[in-house]
């Protein structure tokens, strides 16, 4: 497309000569703002995409895709809609829970209020978020009237350990003579885990199920049935099949898309308004392209004049400020790709850096759900990066290059 000549003569109006620095610096600033546009888009998208992955791993993988609860009251007769359940095609498991708000306490640390979930032995075994990231004891011991499983956050601002004593107490208490008096039991922390997600770090323990059945006071009943499908994404199809099901049960089926739509619509939305505003440090840096190409044009108005007297065709010259043009754009897209995609792979690094220098937690997990800073890397969706910038760089180049091929050669050495 571009033959030796007309890169040699590109090539030579990139590097300044003494009087050409300004344009030089210019042409500097482009491919440095198309660089910086390019990596901050890459690392924004590639941490929104860690965010929803992330959460929905640990908002799913806690709480199953969707859940089976009574229509108003405890489900009593689970035992008989779990086969029910299982048989439906999609559905990869289907774990019976018992749940209640309850307040814990331990020695003379203050009361905290947490979420107690009963669940057999088994099926917490099977639910990797947990089974995977035990930090300390075994679920092993998860068996018995008095063991517990409590989350890291927990036992660190409960100063708990293995074997430490936890105090639960139930909000439905004892009515006596005097008054209603709260129920309190003491647990046994067997495990201790921590997996990632703030909430369920600071407020999840878990109770064999049957303990948790005569402690909620729901004997023989849960409080749901949670369900882990083949795919997320289609959870509305096993949703409809699981209705048909427990046709006649008085049962009320709430899949995840419904509980947790609006969290996740907001994160998308965020996304993509993130995306909108940073392409605009593309779109700013591409009009530096335009700008720097004029001031060269402008600059190089008599050189132009002498290659058009010399025999060089429009075409040519159009061809040798593209070619300024483009290298600029391609050399910062090229430069903030490889910038954006070394920061994701080691955004944790880095970010320890950044706090041991300054001192400040810059990812607090309270506030942003998770205990590390996630970057999922979508090659796709780099490569769509890749292609605007390009684009955007190119369209830049079409206004000045066709100006400088338009220059008129006797009109330009008339003047100088």
């Amino acid at each position: 497309m571009f033959n030796a000549f007309e890169r040699t003569v590109a090539g030579r109006y990139l590097r300044a000569r003494r009087g050409e620095r300004f344009v030089s610096v210019i042409a500097i600033f482009s491919l440095v703002g198309i660089a910086l546009g390019v990596a901050t888009l890459i690392i924004v998208m590639s941490v929104m995409n860690g965010f929803r992955i992330e959460l929905m791993d640990r908002i799913l993988g806690l709480n199953g895709h969707l859940g089976v609860y009574g229509n108003g009251a405890p489900l009593v007769q689970y035992e008989e809609m779990l086969p029910r359940i299982r048989a439906v095609p999609g559905v990869v498991s289907a774990v019976p829970i018992a749940e209640g708000q309850v307040g814990l306490t331990s020695g003379r640390a203050a009361l905290t209020f947490g979420l107690v979930r009963g669940i057999r032995q088994s099926d917490l075994k099977a639910m990797s978020v947990v089974s995977d990231h035990i930090l300390a004891g075994s679920l092993d011991a998860f068996t018995g009237p008095d063991a517990i499983a409590v989350g890291a956050g927990l036992a660190q601002r409960l100063g708990l350990g293995i074997g430490s004593r936890v105090d639960m107490l139930s909000p439905q208490g004892e009515a006596t003579v005097i008054g209603t008096i709260p129920r309190i039991k003491a647990y046994r922390v067997v495990a201790i885990f921590k997996v990632g997600f703030n909430e369920a770090d600071t407020s999840f323990v878990f109770l064999p199920l049957e303990a948790a059945q005569l402690y909620l006071r729901l004997p023989g009943a849960i409080t749901q049935i949670e369900v882990v499908t083949r795919d997320p994404d289609h959870v509305g199809e096993v949703n409809a099949a699981i209705r048909r099901a427990l046709a006649g049960a008085p049962v009320r089926v709430v899949d995840w898309t419904q509980s947790n739509n609006s969290f996740f619509a907001a994160v998308e939305v965020e996304r993509n308004v993130m995306f909108l505003i940073l392409t605009l440090i593309i779109i700013v840096a591409a009009f530096n392209i335009i700008s720097s190409l004029i001031m060269m044009v402008k600059d190089k108005t008599r050189d132009i004049a002498v290659l058009r007297t010399l025999g060089a065709g429009q075409g040519a010259i159009m061809r040798i400020f593209l070619l300024c043009g483009a290298s600029v754009g391609v050399a910062g897209t090229l430069l903030g790709t490889l910038l954006g995609v070394v920061f994701c792979l080691n955004i944790e690094r880095i970010r320890h850096v950044l706090e041991s220098l300054t001192g400040t937690n810059l990812f607090n997990p309270e506030v942003y759900f998770l205990s590390r800073l996630p970057a999922v890397l979508q090659w796709q969706e780099v490569a769509q990066v890749v292609g605007m910038a390009l684009v955007l760089s190119l369209l830049a180049t079409l206004y000045p290059s066709w100006k400088a091929a338009r220059t008129d050669p006797v009109e330009a050495l008339r003047h100088e």
